[in-house]
């Protein structure tokens, strides 16, 4: 069964990138969760694992929503 975010993205994310295709709720190397594009998720994130205890990753569909893919 597909899983989608619920309400609308931020336009940018917790480190002042754009989100505008794809975009990962996950821990940081900090200990904090944020939201971060895929480029900020390679700085600041130790890895996305399965489940909610590290993050996941949604990209955005052609009718708008999105779309989790990962974790």
């Amino acid at each position: 069964m597909a899983k989608y975010w619920m309400g609308t993205p931020p336009s940018k994310d917790d480190f002042g990138k754009v989100i505008d295709s794809e975009f990962i709720d996950g821990k940081t190397k900090m200990g904090l969760w944020a939201f971060m594009t895929p480029k900020s998720f390679e700085e600041h994130s130790p890895r996305l694992g399965l489940g909610i205890m590290l993050g996941q990753r949604y990209q955005k569909q052609s009718d708008g929503r999105w779309l989790k893919v990962e974790g």
